[in-house]
């Protein structure tokens, strides 16, 4: 879906709904106050009339009455003053497209020049957020679907945010905006099909996404990787006809870097655009959703172009490792004994403990060639995370505290939620071989999964790194609407990680 927001001082005339905000309590905002008076005390009556509705964030009653300048007044519940903040007015945000539809809505002027008083937030925020909110909401992947005439005749045209200031609004809003452009790419990433989005076509649509807006895009075909010595990516992906890349994506917003300047920030996605489990099968049920293995890279190209978008003063470097993990009389086996990028020989003990291989070889690479000044890992990586922490948190795995400081303020800061996960010797140590350097399942099975699979990827990080690596394996699908967010793909982690650019390291001169 698509609409126009505006930010403006006074109402639009053309609008045919108009929305005004109550708190908590049915405390009438500034605003409702003044529609209470024009209208002969109606709204007050409306309420007394409605003592289901309380007010309450995210709540809406819609109102229509003949002598109303607009064909609806829907009440927008705010909550409670003391509760409000950015992340609730983005939440109220997307909680209100849904009445709005309902409506039929098309020319929408929303009031929130009458919430006043709200703390640790401005006029300005609160309105670009519940923008935000809206837009986050709106998304729909409808690429292969007939649209309906029904869903044609009622689609929202503009947005009218009405507020005193409407200037510093629509400056934020740019900026937001692009970051949305970048959670939305990330969500199409996720939702499509297996067989459109497989590695040399996700190479090729991270290359026409991205180029134009002046990233710099490498793509590494089989031949480079092989001269390079990316055994272990190569082997997960050898069992499939596509042929595997891995793309190499550059952002210079300070410039091409000198002598002395400060080390890029890198960002390393798994890639496996289907995951079968190779020759350690999976089981049928659900296998469907399997293409949304490829989560932590579309976090990677998403947050490439919010970046870049916004035109981050920062240099970031993104790598993502695309590969297609099948069975067949090619696919590597339980039992082989492969070679790293890094050198390390690793033996495989179950195929469908893929997504570390195929991080291993990046994260070497990128660090032999760009020596970063933090590496942060994403990957849908283990069932074991969601056995932790269900659908709601990621898990953080942070081998330096200040990192995982500032990794938790922009988890704070977004609202994508961020755990803190051990990072033990015990667990590197259980990933060592009796007949290799290394081995790709740990002792324990599922067993603290997710921090042996961490362990693993900790052999591959230089003494000196400072690394993260973050499992979003029950965070980049979701199976039912949230606030912000509607089923499928979330796109997650794109804002967080945006945050952490923008706070940490951004040259703000």
């Amino acid at each position: 879906m698509t609409f126009s927001i505006f930010f403006t001082k006074k109402e639009e005339n053309n609008a045919d709904t108009t929305v005004i905000g109550i708190f908590e309590g049915q405390e009438l905002s500034k605003t409702a106050k003044a529609y209470n008076k024009t209208q002969n005390n109606f709204v007050d009556q409306c309420l007394s009339s409605h003592t289901n509705f309380t007010g309450k964030a995210g709540e809406a009653l819609s109102l229509a009455h003949k002598e109303f300048t607009h064909n609806h007044i829907i009440l927008l519940g705010l909550g409670k003053k003391e509760d409000l903040n950015n992340l609730t007015f983005e939440e109220i945000g997307g909680e209100l497209l849904i009445p709005l539809q309902k409506a039929g809505a098309q020319n929408i002027n929303i009031h929130v020049e009458g919430i006043e008083n709200i703390q640790n937030t401005t006029t300005a925020e609160i309105a670009a957020h519940l923008a935000m909110g809206l837009k986050l909401k709106s998304y729909k992947f409808t690429k292969y679907k007939e649209e309906k005439e029904a869903d044609k005749k009622t689609k929202i045209e503009t947005i009218t945010i009405i507020t005193d200031a409407d200037s510093a609004a629509t400056d934020l809003y740019e900026t937001y905006d692009a970051i949305t452009d970048g959670v939305f790419l990330a969500r199409d990433l996720v939702n499509e099909p297996p067989n459109a989005l497989y590695p040399e076509s996700y190479a090729e649509l991270i290359k026409n996404e991205l180029k134009p807006l002046g990233v710099e895009v490498e793509i590494l075909d089989e031949r480079k990787m092989s001269k390079l010595g990316f055994g272990a990516l190569l082997s997960v992906g050898q069992g499939s006809i596509r042929e595997s890349k891995t793309v190499i994506m550059k952002w210079n917003g300070n410039g091409k870097a000198k002598k002395g300047d400060r080390a890029p920030i890198a960002f390393v996605g798994k890639g496996v655009t289907f995951d079968t489990g190779g020759i350690s099968l999976k089981p049928g049920a659900e296998m469907d959703l399997m293409k949304m293995d490829m989560g932590g890279s579309a976090a990677v190209v998403g947050l490439m172009k919010a970046v870049a978008k916004r035109k981050s003063k920062s240099n970031v470097i993104g790598i993502v490792g695309l590969v297609e993990n099948m069975p067949s009389d090619r696919a590597y086996r339980p039992g082989d004994i492969i070679t790293s990028h890094s050198g390390k020989t690793i033996e495989i003990l179950n195929t469908d403990a893929e997504g570390r291989l195929v991080l291993a070889d990046a994260l070497t690479y990128i660090q032999d060639t760009y020596n970063p000044e933090v590496i942060v890992d994403l990957a849908t990586l283990t069932g074991a995370i969601m056995v932790a922490l269900g659908f709601e948190y990621c898990g953080a795995f942070a081998n330096d505290n200040k990192l995982w400081e500032q990794l938790k303020q922009s988890s704070d800061n977004t609202g994508e939620k961020f755990w803190r996960m051990p990072l033990d010797k015990a667990y590197r140590k259980e990933m060592e071989s009796d007949v290799a350097d290394l081995k790709n399942l740990g002792s324990l099975g599922r067993y603290g999964g997710a921090c042996s699979a961490a362990g693993f990827l900790e052999h591959f990080i230089n003494k000196d790194t400072k690394w993260a690596h973050i499992d979003i394996a029950g965070t980049a699908w979701w199976k039912t609407d949230k606030s912000t967010t509607p089923k499928g793909g979330t796109g997650f982690a794109v804002r967080a990680l945006n945050d952490f650019v923008e706070n940490n390291f951004e040259n703000k001169k």
